[in-house]
């Protein structure tokens, strides 16, 4: 007669021998397929020969903007107000002909910071630039300003107040290398996209009615 400890032991072994092996591991999941938007940035980042002048991450945001709000256009401006701005961080390009056309200074909004911008608003009154993609519209003459820009917001609660806060590009006398050696920054606007006086009438050329305004910050 098989004593009970024995008797234990054995069934104890037997239903570790009769269970089914354990499920091998799961592979890894394969790696996520590289967004094809991000892989068309990039395509275009390179053939407009942007490396050393604009942050590829900027052209992306810029890009894949454009694509979530069904917008296109051959002229896009880019305003990067990740760079103090004492640096060129405007820049204009050709998207069909694949050129940097301009890089140049742009000022910020007199509530959004002094050398840098860190702080942006769609709020009227706020003297702050507003950030997100924008149509650029038709040429008008600023009493205040001169010949100047319309800028239409696309982007809802991000800068879809630009018209009621009269938002427009504009060429300001504290735009430049002289102001930068007199003061260590560019002057401000009232969150306006300011340029230079001179680099004015080249904005009018290849911006008015159908270009495109892009501020990342």
């Amino acid at each position: 007669m098989v004593q009970a400890p024995l008797l234990l032991a054995l069934l104890f072994s037997w239903l570790i021998g009769g269970a089914e092996a354990p499920a091998p591991a799961a592979p890894p999941a394969p790696a996520e397929a590289v967004d094809a938007s991000t892989n068309a940035a990039a395509e275009l980042y390179e053939a407009i020969c942007l490396e050393g002048e604009l942050k590829e991450s900027v052209f992306t945001a810029c890009y894949k903007r454009m694509l979530r709000k069904g917008v296109a256009g051959q002229i896009i401006a880019i305003a990067d107000m990740t760079q103090p701005s004492t640096a060129k961080r405007f820049y204009v390009l050709d998207l069909e002909r694949k050129e940097l056309l301009m890089r140049t200074y742009v000022a910020h909004g007199q509530g959004s910071g002094e050398l840098m911008a860190t702080h942006f608003s769609n709020r009227e009154g706020s003297h702050q630039t507003s950030l997100g993609l924008y149509r650029v519209g038709a040429e008008i003459v600023s009493p205040k300003h001169g010949a100047a820009l319309l800028l239409h917001g696309l982007e809802k609660g991000i800068n879809c107040q630009a018209e009621k806060r009269e938002v427009i590009m504009h060429g300001a006398d504290y735009v430049g290398e002289s102001f930068i050696r007199e003061h260590g920054r560019l002057g401000r606007s009232w969150g306006c996209p300011a340029v230079s006086r001179a680099d004015m009438p080249r904005m009018l050329e290849l911006l008015a009615d159908g270009g495109l305004l892009y501020v990342h910050g």
